[in-house]
């Protein structure tokens, strides 16, 4: 299944630095790796914010779920998840 989440990052100012430098670090490894497994094939920047749009490819809403809720940044983030589905006029599905 496709989802498509965006993701908003707030993490307070009173975090210790190096608690944040470890966190952020934390979620890099791990959303890279569910990159190369093909979990999370694709993730943009929003220009001018902590926020990103991604798109998941999972087997349903249960992983989705885990997969998130395991992101180190996970406490800190407003997340809206859409799941998506086959276009009928898209030529590239076939």
């Amino acid at each position: 299944m496709l989802f498509h989440v965006r993701m908003d990052v707030n993490i307070p100012h009173d975090l210790a630095p190096d608690v944040r430098a470890e966190t952020v670090a934390r979620e890099k490894a791990y959303s890279q790796e569910l990159q190369r497994k093909g979990a999370w094939p694709h993730i943009w920047r929003i220009v001018g914010e902590y926020s990103n749009f991604s798109i998941f490819d999972v087997a349903d809403n249960d992983e989705l779920h885990s997969i998130l809720s395991g992101l180190p940044l996970f406490p800190y983030m407003t997340i809206h998840v859409t799941p998506l589905a086959t276009h009928p006029s898209d030529i590239a599905a076939g």
